[in-house]
């Protein structure tokens, strides 16, 4: 197979932080075919259909990593009005997304809706987004019905809650748990390698390396004590 040219990768990506929680909603593309998908769209779904014309991309899915109101609150409006199918989270994350319209007004979101994803998601599976691949790992922990989306072409991972720059995701909701987020962390993530790129759900993006080896929860020096 010939390799990619290195000016053009399969897979481009722009981030658009949206909610009070400026949460990372992530538009993926294929860039051979411009078809294109919303990471966690939370909200401001106005906003996030006019990144989708700024970019000459035709919108096909939306890919949920777990069921929070600040990564999930918009993904009904989206799918309404672009006409597309949700994927995602993980079966097991379904009582957060019950709670989302309950939850809306506390948290400064009116408009968050419920939904029924078109397809549950579980480890193993894969998701596409035009002719590029992304393997969904579940890893639970922040919430027990997370999960993640890896592309091995570009190296790059959208882990939602699961880890950021010098930090993980919380632990202290309904069905978290912070030992098995470490382990989702540690036997899912890192196995991927140092040089992924990964999008957190919040803040900048970082790698895997940078974090194994500095990260106070789960570097190597926290796992040695």
């Amino acid at each position: 197979m010939d390799k990619l040219h290195p000016e053009i990768p399969p897979l481009n990506a722009l981030l658009c932080p949206v909610t009070p929680f400026q949460q990372n909603c992530t538009l993926l593309w294929c860039t051979k075919t411009k078809q294109a998908a919303f990471v966690d769209p939370g909200g401001e779904v106005d906003r996030l259909l006019a990144a989708v014309e700024a970019q000459g991309v035709t919108l096909e899915k939306i890919l949920i990593t777990h069921g929070h109101i600040d990564h999930a609150g918009g993904a009904a409006e989206l799918s309404e009005r672009a006409g597309i199918p949700i994927e995602g989270p993980h079966k097991d994350d379904a009582f957060w997304i019950d709670t989302i319209e309950k939850d809306g007004p506390q948290w400064g979101l009116p408009d968050a809706r419920c939904f029924a994803p078109n397809r549950w998601l579980a480890d193993g599976d894969t998701v596409t987004v035009g002719d590029v691949s992304f393997d969904v790992y579940h890893c639970p922990g922040h919430t027990p019905g997370h999960v993640i989306f890896y592309n091995d072409a570009v190296s790059l991972a959208s882990v939602g809650d699961v880890l950021f720059q010098g930090s993980i995701g919380r632990t202290d909701f309904p069905r978290g748990d912070h030992a098995t987020l470490i382990k989702s962390i540690t036997t899912k993530l890192w196995p991927l390698g140092d040089d992924v790129t990964f999008i957190p759900g919040h803040g900048p993006a970082g790698t895997f390396g940078h974090e194994r080896q500095t990260n106070p929860f789960v570097g190597d020096h926290a796992l040695a004590r």
